[in-house]
């Protein structure tokens, strides 16, 4: 499913970077690219690959914000994750003007996901901290 995605359209591969960002957040577990070069802080993760890709994620009470520049797609984006609960609503919007929406429920080790882009991608996805998406 991921990698249809990413056949598609490049620019969602960053996107969805982030949302799997929230989905590992909110096992609290902030995992990046074992190949990406990291800064970490109580409330901050800056990070950027080998390709020059760039993102940071900060955290503020249930709030959490992800900020992003990827080279391939020369655009920078911002998304913005509310979490209520076992529920956490997302917002998106990149440089090139694509706009994102979408929510996260946590039932047990199961993350279920789905989002859409004004660019016309949806999904909706499973995520098991066992299996995997």
């Amino acid at each position: 499913m991921l990698e249809s995605l990413n056949a598609s359209r490049h620019p969602m591969r960053y996107l969805l970077c982030g949302l799997l960002l929230v989905i590992a957040n909110q096992a609290n577990a902030q995992v990046p690219s074992p190949l990406a070069n990291c800064t970490r802080s109580a409330n901050l993760l800056a990070c950027v690959d080998p390709e020059g890709n760039a993102y940071s994620v900060a955290t503020h009470g249930n709030t959490t914000y992800l900020r992003g520049f990827e080279v391939l797609g020369k655009r920078y984006w911002a998304q913005t994750n509310s979490r209520y609960g076992q529920l956490t609503f997302f917002t998106g919007l990149a440089s090139d003007g694509e706009a994102w929406v979408g929510y996260t429920r946590r039932v047990g080790w199961t993350t279920i996901n789905r989002f859409s882009s004004s660019g016309g991608t949806s999904a909706k996805f499973t995520c098991n901290r066992l299996t995997g998406c």
